[in-house]
């Protein structure tokens, strides 16, 4: 018999300039970047604490602490991954599905989904059918919507056998 369980992630960075703009383990051009102590992907992190809490574990902070030298300028892939190694030690089996929301006024990442989907089905070794990633502003409102940051979040169904 298998057993499911759903987690959610968010996470938030702010945007600066001198920064290269990462989302879902894709480079993006923009004059702005994202802001943190690793390469700061709010895609991948978002996903990384989705199936963290899917799997009742500790979130990405607590794997991956910004006071670890070895997580500076980090590329969140190699995070995923790891997460995902976590996951099959508490005996998941499975990521069934992921579904991401990234909030940002700009740039447009529509045209980018595709790769940052097929970035993240590599990563975790699934199909990228069971990842699906939407991207809206905020209608200028807000932090997102007055462009200082941008902010992701994501759902996840894992499973494994009882």
């Amino acid at each position: 018999m298998s057993s499911f369980r759903v987690g959610q992630g968010f996470d938030v960075h702010p945007l600066v300039a001198g920064r290269k703009m990462v989302l879902g383990g894709v480079v993006i051009p923009s004059p702005k970047g994202l802001l943190g102590y690793s390469d700061a992907d709010v895609l991948m992190h978002a996903i990384c604490d989705a199936l963290l809490g899917a799997a009742g574990l500790p979130d990405i902070g607590q794997y991956f602490p910004p006071s670890d030298p070895r997580f500076k300028d980090a590329d969140s892939s190699i995070l995923l991954s790891q997460v995902c190694e976590e996951l099959l030690k508490a005996g998941f089996e499975a990521i069934v599905n992921i579904d991401c929301v990234v909030m940002a006024e700009r740039p447009k990442l529509n045209p980018h989904i595709p790769a940052m989907k097929k970035r993240i089905a590599e990563v975790l070794r699934i199909s990228e059918s069971q990842i699906a990633i939407k991207a809206t502003t905020c209608e200028k409102l807000g932090f997102v919507g007055r462009e200082e940051g941008i902010a992701a979040s994501a759902v996840c169904l894992i499973s494994r056998h009882d």
